[in-house]
Parts: structure tokens; sequence; C-alpha cells
């Protein structure tokens, strides 16, 4: 999984800050910034969600799309 910019499948841009592991299961979980608000929070807030479910692909409107995308690589590389 690369690091940068995602495009949440409603559109919201997303800064993939790092991957981090979850102290109880070892589970890989991405840290992700919300550079705009979202959910009623302030612009600039900071998210974890599994590198699992990060990664899934969800129906939408009677399509199978990716629930983030990545669409740009500034200065990292893979993981």
């Amino acid at each position: 999984m690369k690091l940068w910019i995602y495009r949440h499948f409603k559109w919201m841009i997303v800064e993939v800050i790092w991957i981090a592991l979850d102290s109880e299961t070892m589970e890989e979980m991405v840290v992700y910034n919300h550079p705009d608000s979202v959910k009623w929070k302030t612009e600039n807030t900071m998210w974890v969600r599994s590198k699992t479910m990060f990664l899934e692909m969800i129906k939408r409107d009677w399509k199978v799309i990716k629930r983030f995308e990545y669409i740009w690589d500034k200065k990292y590389k893979e993981l």
C-alpha cells in the first residue's frame, strides 16, 4: 500500500500518514488525515481504519468500487 493521497468513494480527499499496528490484535491500521471538515469535526482531523477495510471493495449504486482509491504519490514508496 502506498502512502499519500487517496479519494474516498464519497469524493473526500484524504492523506494517508502511516500504517500502524493495533496493540491488542497486531492488525495493520491506516492512519489518515481529513484536510477538510467531516462528520461535524474541524478540518485536519486524524482518523484510523483497519487496512483491510481501507482497501476493500464496496457496493455502491449497483457497482463494485474501492472504498479509497489511490490518486497521487508525492514522495513515498510501497510499504
